[in-house]
This record gives C-alpha cells, sequence and structure tokens, in this order.
C-alpha cells in the first residue's frame, strides 16, 4: 500500500517556508506590534447616560436658535393656511368673495 503525498495535502511539511495560518512556531517574528486596552478602561458605556444629559443637553440647547425661527416660519404657515382654507370654504367666506353657487 503507498501512504498520501503529504505535499498534496495542503498542510505544510517540516520543509516548508511559510507556516500554517496562524503558526507561529517556525520563525521568530519581528516587528509586530500588539495594542490591548487596560481592563480599567474597557467600560466604554460607563458614562455614557450621564454624558448625554449634561453634554447632550448643552448642545442641543446650543442649536435651538437655527432650528427654533425655520420651525416658527413653517408652523406659522402651516396654521395660517389651514385657517384661510377653512375660511374659503365656509359660507362666510363664499360671501365674501363673491362666489354665490345657485
Amino acid at each position: 500500500m503507498r501512504p498520501t503525498a503529504t505535499r498534496l495535502d495542503g498542510m505544510p511539511g517540516a520543509k516548508s517556508f511559510s507556516p500554517w495560518w496562524g503558526d507561529t512556531s517556525i520563525h521568530k517574528q519581528r516587528g509586530v506590534v500588539v495594542y490591548t486596552v487596560s481592563p480599567f478602561r474597557q467600560r466604554g458605556s460607563k458614562a455614557v447616560i450621564r454624558g448625554w444629559l449634561f453634554n447632550g443637553y448643552r448642545r442641543l440647547a446650543a442649536q435651538v436658535p437655527y432650528w427654533i425661527v425655520p420651525f416658527a416660519i413653517g408652523y406659522g404657515t402651516y396654521t395660517w393656511g389651514n385657517s384661510r382654507y377653512a375660511w374659503q370654504n365656509s359660507k362666510a367666506g363664499h360671501i365674501a368673495l363673491g362666489d354665490h353657487h345657485h
């Protein structure tokens, strides 16, 4: 019986230059920098709610002058248009505008 050729199975052998994926036992690697985060710094959401309550409110309040004026103009136009539409379709509006339907 003939054994299977090791060069065809996809695994690097002893004379192979590059190791199997992730295996660093064959060659000493140089210039690899690994960064880690301290466990004391990993609590990323610790102050999210408290920070939003103060900083978020301050940031939203700083934007009020930029959106309150367009909002007021839009709301005023909307309410004026609705009241004008209701008046034009009323009996008094028809009489005042001279639209007499016979």
